[in-house]
């Protein structure tokens, strides 16, 4: 049976899914690393509580401990890796970008509306369902594919760790509009495996520093010369 209460459930869905995709446009907008990690643990949270509202609202109790994982490891454990990190290191901000802030923004809004075009191409098929979970579709789409372009126009390796976790975080939302969340054992190693990656970044990021005097992937690349 349909809980009384979906209607406010699928009206925060949205909201919230929404306040996701503002978190994205917030971090290309900004020069703070640090911002850029509470950005990062305010979308992973507003992530968990769309997962809590879908065990509310729909009854998909088995994206429970999905959901205690992505605000225990993401809006968390992560966050404070890596600021960690950043104390260590010494380096707050990101100085050079290789696209303006003006034109990222203008960029990434061009993704939200490709985003939008491929979602409502795919929610328009006969056998797709029309809640509020399959709506934020084209949110889940436009994060991975922000994602994907904070890595290719920030040079601080931290920041490419953000711009990653972004897009695992696009992956993760587009599980929940198509399918209700993946099986409880591919989640639960799939958080792990991010937790353990992250681990691995900041000790990498932490050497690059000391070896180079600088956490610029450019740094890296200078290497192959």
């Amino acid at each position: 049976m349909i809980p009384v209460h979906l209607p406010l459930v699928e009206l925060l869905i949205d909201i919230f899914a929404a306040s996701i995709l503002v978190t994205a446009f917030l971090i290309v907008s900004s020069r703070s690393l640090v911002f850029y990690i509470r950005l990062f643990a305010l979308q992973s949270l507003l992530l968990g509580m769309v997962a809590l509202l879908v065990v509310i609202g729909y009854g998909e109790t088995h994206i429970l401990i999905a959901a205690i994982l992505t605000i225990a490891i993401k809006a968390i454990a992560i966050p404070v890796v890596l600021t960690r990190v950043i104390e260590r290191i010494h380096v707050q901000k990101e100085i050079r970008f290789r696209m303006s802030i003006t034109a990222s923004l203008m960029f990434c809004g061009g993704i939200v509306i490709l985003a939008d075009s491929v979602a409502q191409s795919i929610l328009r098929s006969p056998h797709a369902e029309a809640s509020a979970v399959t709506r934020v579709l084209s949110v889940s789409i436009a994060m991975m594919l922000i994602g994907l372009f904070i890595m290719m126009t920030r040079q601080k390796a931290l920041t490419q760790i953000i711009g990653l976790l972004t897009m695992e975080n696009g992956v993760f939302l587009s599980g929940l509009s198509i399918t209700y969340g993946m099986p409880l054992i591919v989640e639960v190693g799939i958080f792990f495996d991010i937790l353990v990656a992250v681990l691995i970044l900041g000790v990498f990021v932490f050497r690059i520093n000391k070896t180079f005097e600088s956490i610029s992937i450019d740094s890296l690349r200078s290497l192959r010369h």
